[in-house]
């Protein structure tokens, strides 16, 4: 019988080799009909097989939580296989349409993902805010009994280049973050080249400055043993010493190449040239290659010695290309083995013809191996990903005033759920980047307060100094205050939004964020998104309407974004109870296995509200996208269709062309979103059974020969599609360029979106 170590060197080479076979076949084997490259990153795999083989094959319990680096995907495939949660089938068809995914994906692969990666830095960042959610969940009645598992982010050097890592850092070290362990895959080579010297220093003075613990992996067990042997002193100080590019030019060239460099830097001392010149070519070179990420013994050691919760960093020296004819190559990022090299490769590993794919077939060991990974405690919990109940969700809120605006009454909402504290007010959880109070959370934050594992009251309020706010800190809290980095807001809101799978808890994310700035977290919304996170994101204020701010606080673009990210669901409703209604839904839709996230365009222009009975078939229409608010006549010359707080402005200008133009109709949109893909998954339905869209059965009764006039405080863009559904002749209005500062009137102006613009354009369509 085997010892633990020796098992997991077997797997370890069949984890090698493995993720490179699954590479080489992708890319020189399978048949490929657009003679494109592939690809796969051999090189970036095996610099991080050893520690992978340690955590995945020993270390891991199943509450912990991984972020593979992108560019192990291979080798996250190869040890899913050997688990038996991936197919032959997957390997074989890696990279390929249905295939194991280029990077790990929770929702296009088949095994256990935890944590899609694929935006370098985003898988990182996610496990601290994981981390976070974990605490508060486990803090809540609904969630006290939830296990506390570790967040590990497996981590390539040259990731660390993302800023949004370090703005993280900071965001953990307010939330006094634990249960985190970054391993950094320390190859010292980038995509392009070699990382710059003295970058392990750099980081880990920056991991030490946020309170975190700092493991350094540097040497594997055979170097240490080597450094312990007469003259070993001076062989450590010479690598201690080497430059990362000599270093991995050395160890491409070889044995020998390294012998000679080696012993020409330290002179001929006999104690050194013994400690070399006893070792062969070969042997010497696996000694210099035994670095600390390579030593599983050391790996597991090093793993198993961290028994406090503090957040942890290793810092691992490894190799890129490891073990394969590719190591050390500053090339060797997008480099493959060719078929010759392969050829070597397979020899080298003692893979037979026809045994490539085996499991543990091949190996003496093979029954033994397959007892020994069956029964990991990891691998035993073969359903890490929960489920949640679903929560029935409070009935609509209607904010009953004259004249409010959407941001207004999306407060007031909030607020009056935290009123009901009922199980779905109690699963809120709002966050927002240093705007709560400018973006209407202050009522929610007044009520539920934030959270924090630590209490602390409000200062102000226990010196009775006046204050809007109660700033107070409690494990009950319901709202996490962030700062001033808008990728954080959206790695945390993809947290709290998968809480579900992640903890068997569902929590109901809101996010509230300037409208402009969304544009600067949309890696992390988009990589949120791509993990099916469930979320809620209000971007407000919005548009042109916040006059004084001028172009840098305007947002012009955001609704094409919320028609074109998948996985979001965005609206714009222009008055308060069509918001009521929208925020009802997506509560819902966040849980439906077919909803997704929900994007809120709202503005702080407070406008006339329609004294209004809704029935049902409005509801549904508003949730659809569209309704006519005002019908057109049978003869219509002109219609007007518009989207969020122009609504005053397009209602006084149907009044003044009323004059002129009896049939006139106004086409109140509340989400263009929703309406586009409606109508492109009914024209895509041609040759099955046709049904109309939303949009053509509103339009079906006005006239070809009618125009339409579209506005919109936003990219023009976004609505101008809607003359091509029947093939009317449209004029689009919105804004196209940056705004400036002044009041509503004179930008409403200055971009055509006033009543009297819209008026003069209407009189010139006869």
């Amino acid at each position: 019988m085997l010892n633990k170590i020796k098992l997991l060197k077997i797997i370890e080479k069949k984890v090698l080799w493995l993720s490179c076979w699954m590479i080489h076949n992708a890319n020189h084997l399978r048949d490929n009909e657009d003679g494109l490259k592939v690809g796969g990153h051999q090189a970036s795999s095996a610099s991080i097989v050893s520690i992978m083989t340690a955590l995945y094959f020993d270390i891991l319990r199943p509450e912990d939580r991984v972020a593979v680096k992108p560019h192990a995907s291979p080798v996250f495939h190869a040890i899913q296989y050997l688990s038996g949660l991936q197919t032959k089938e997957n390997i074989e068809n890696f990279r390929g349409f249905g295939g194991a995914q280029s990077y790990p994906s929770r929702t296009k692969d088949i095994d256990d993902v935890d944590i899609s990666t694929g935006s370098v830095g985003l898988g990182v960042a996610m496990t601290s805010f994981i981390s976070v959610i974990q605490d508060y969940i486990s803090r809540k009645r609904f969630g006290k009994n939830i296990p506390q598992g570790r967040m590990i982010a497996l981590v390539g050097d040259a990731e660390l280049d993302e800023g949004n890592v370090y703005e993280c850092l900071q965001e953990g070290w307010k939330h006094d973050l634990r249960n985190v362990w970054w391993i950094i895959d320390y190859n010292r080579q980038s995509l392009d080249g070699v990382v710059h010297e003295g970058l392990s220093e750099r980081l880990s003075s920056v991991f030490e400055a946020f309170g975190w613990n700092l493991v350094i992996l540097k040497y594997g067990k055979l170097q240490k043993e080597a450094f312990d042997e007469p003259g070993g002193h001076l062989l450590k100080n010479w690598i201690d010493n080497c430059p990362n590019q000599l270093y991995s030019a050395l160890i491409y060239e070889g044995g020998s190449a390294f012998k000679k460099r080696v012993l020409d830097d330290i002179g001929d001392q006999d104690i050194v040239s013994k400690l070399i010149n006893k070792r062969t070519d070969s042997e010497f070179l696996d000694l210099m290659a035994n670095l600390g990420g390579h030593c599983v013994p050391t790996l597991i050691k090093a793993f198993e010695n961290i028994i406090d919760d503090k957040p942890t960093a290793f810092i691992a020296y490894t190799i890129k290309g490891w073990g394969t004819p590719l190591a050390g190559h500053k090339d060797n990022h997008a480099g493959l083995m060719t078929k010759a090299q392969m050829n070597s490769f397979k020899s080298k590993y003692g893979i037979s013809d026809g045994n490539e794919w085996d499991r543990f077939s091949d190996e003496k060991n093979n029954i033994e191996l397959d007892k020994y990974i069956k029964n990991l405690p990891f691998q035993k919990a073969k359903h890490r990903k929960y489920q949640s109940k679903k929560i029935l969700v409070d009935e609509n809120i209607f904010i009953k005033e004259t004249k409010i605006s959407t941001q207004n009454a999306f407060g007031k909402i909030l607020d009056q759920y935290a009123k009901n504290n009922t199980e779905f007010s109690e699963r809120i959880i709002t966050t927002s980047p240093d705007v709560s109070v400018s973006t209407n959370l202050g009522p929610w934050i007044n009520r539920k307060g934030l959270f924090s594992r630590k209490e602390s009251s409000d200062t102000f309020k226990d010196r009775k100094i006046p204050s809007a706010q109660k700033w107070i800190f409690s494990s009950q809290g319901q709202h996490i205050e962030l700062g001033i980095a808008e990728m954080n807001l959206f790695l945390m809101l993809g947290a709290a939004g998968l809480s579900h799978e992640f903890f068997g808890e569902r929590l109901f994310p809101i996010g509230t964020v300037y409208d402009p700035f969304i544009s600067r977290g949309l890696d992390a919304m988009n990589y949120s998104c791509y993990q099916d996170s469930r979320f809620m994101i209000v971007g407000t204020p919005s548009g042109i309407s916040l006059a004084p701010e001028g172009g840098a606080h305007q947002s012009i673009g955001t609704p094409l974004i919320g028609i074109s990210q998948p996985g979001l669901l965005s609206f714009e409703p222009a008055f308060a109870d069509e918001l009521a209604l929208i925020m009802s839904y997506s509560f819902n839709f966040l849980q439906d296995k077919d909803g997704g996230s929900i994007y809120l365009r709202l503005s702080t222009r407070s406008i006339d509200q329609p004294m209004r009975e809704i029935d049902d078939e409005l509801k549904k229409n508003i949730i659809k996208g569209g309704y006519w608010l005002k019908k057109p006549g049978p003869n219509p010359e002109v219609i007007i269709v518009y989207q969020g707080a122009v609504a005053n402005e397009v209602i006084e200008a149907t009044s003044n062309l009323g004059e002129k133009f009896k049939d006139l109709g106004i086409l109140s949109i509340t989400s263009s979103d929703n309406l586009f893909h409606d109508w492109k998954k009914s024209t895509l339905s041609l040759n099955k059974q046709y049904e109309k869209s939303h949009i053509e059965n509103l339009l079906e009764f006005v006239p070809k020969d009618t125009r339409i006039i579209e506005v919109i405080d936003g990219h023009p863009m976004t609505l101008s599609w809607i003359g091509s559904v029947l093939g009317h002749k449209t004029i689009s209005l919105g804004v196209d360029s940056f705004g400036q500062t002044g009041t509503i009137k004179d930008l409403f102006a200055e971009f055509a979106i006033d009543s009297e613009s819209i008026s003069n354009l209407g009189f010139n369509c006869s």
